[in-house]
C-alpha cells in the first residue's frame, strides 16, 4: 500500500507544475487528496447545491481552514436542468457534465482532480463517463486505490475523519423516474438529522412516494427497535406517512438494483 502513495505523492508533484484544482466535497476521498495535497499550488472548490447537506458544506470548508487550502463555494441549482429535476437513470451523469464543466471555466488552466477511488470504477457509476469527457483526473483511482486503502492510509497520517461514512448526494435517497423537489429534498436531509440523533450516525432516509424506507447497519436494528415508537414519530412531524426500516441494512447504491 505505501508504494501506491508514495507514486500517487509522486504524481501529485507532476501535476502542481499547472497547479491542481480540487473537487473537493468533504468525503475521505477527496479529504486526503486535499491533505496530500496541502502544500502545494492547490485550490479546493466546493460546489453547494440541495444535493448537499449543508452540514457536509461546513465540513468541507472546516478541513480547508485546518489545513490552510484556499476554497471557492460555487452555488449550484441541478433542479433548474429539466433532465436531472426528472431524475433519470443516469442522472448523476448529467450532473457532473453539468458541475465540472462549470469547473472546468473555472480552473483557469490548473490540473482537475476529483476523489474517484479504483472501488467505484467496479459499480455503477454514470457520472464516471462525464469525468472522462472532460478529462478530469481521479488519481486515487489511477493508482488502484481502493476505499479501505484510503481510509487505513487517512488514519496513519492523523486525519480525523478517516472513518466517516460516505454521504452521497441527497438525490440518490428517490426511485429513478421520480421528480426530484427542493421539499423532498430538505425533508431527507431532515428526516437523517434525526436518525442521527437517535445514534444512527450511518443511515439513510430513502422516499417511495408516501413511504420512507429507512436503511441502518444491521448490527443497530436492536436499539432501532427499543426505540421506534420516538423514531416515528419524530420522522412523522416531517410530513412523513409510512415509516419502515428495510431489513437488508444499510446497503450503497440500493436504488440501482
Amino acid at each position: 500500500m505505501q508504494n501506491k502513495f508514495n507514486e500517487l505523492k509522486k504524481y501529485l508533484t507532476e501535476l502542481n507544475e499547472r497547479g491542481i484544482c480540487l473537487a473537493f466535497s468533504g468525503g475521505i476521498d477527496s479529504t486526503l487528496l486535499l491533505y496530500l495535497c496541502k502544500d502545494l499550488d492547490i485550490l479546493a472548490v466546493t460546489f453547494k447545491s440541495d444535493f448537499q447537506t449543508k452540514s457536509e458544506i461546513d465540513l468541507a470548508t472546516g478541513l480547508c481552514k485546518k489545513y490552510g487550502v484556499k476554497q471557492e463555494i460555487i452555488e449550484f441549482y441541478p433542479l433548474e436542468n429539466p433532465v436531472i429535476l426528472n431524475n433519470p437513470k443516469d442522472r448523476c451523469y448529467h450532473c457532473k457534465k453539468t458541475f465540472f464543466s462549470k469547473l472546468k471555466n473555472y480552473a483557469g488552466g490548473r490540473a482537475i482532480i476529483d476523489g474517484t477511488n479504483s472501488d467505484d470504477l467496479n459499480i455503477y457509476r454514470p457520472g464516471l463517463k462525464a469525468l472522462k469527457e472532460l478529462d478530469i483526473i481521479s488519481p486515487l483511482a489511477k493508482f488502484e486505490i481502493t476505499k479501505q486503502e484510503i481510509r487505513d492510509y487517512a488514519k496513519f497520517l492523523g486525519i480525523e475523519i478517516f472513518d466517516k461514512p460516505s454521504t452521497p448526494c441527497l438525490a440518490t435517497r428517490f426511485p429513478y423516474g421520480t421528480k426530484l423537489s427542493q421539499y423532498g429534498l430538505q425533508t431527507v436531509e431532515q428526516g437523517e438529522i434525526i436518525l442521527k440523533e437517535f445514534g444512527f450516525a450511518n443511515n439513510r432516509l430513502r422516499i417511495h412516494n408516501e413511504i420512507a424506507r429507512i436503511e441502518i447497519l444491521q448490527e443497530d436494528f436492536k436499539k432501532f427497535i427499543e426505540q421506534h415508537k420516538a423514531i416515528t414519530k419524530s420522522l412523522k412531524t416531517l410530513g412523513l406517512k409510512y415509516i419502515t426500516l428495510d431489513i437488508e441494512g444499510l446497503r450503497s447504491g440500493s436504488m440501482d438494483l
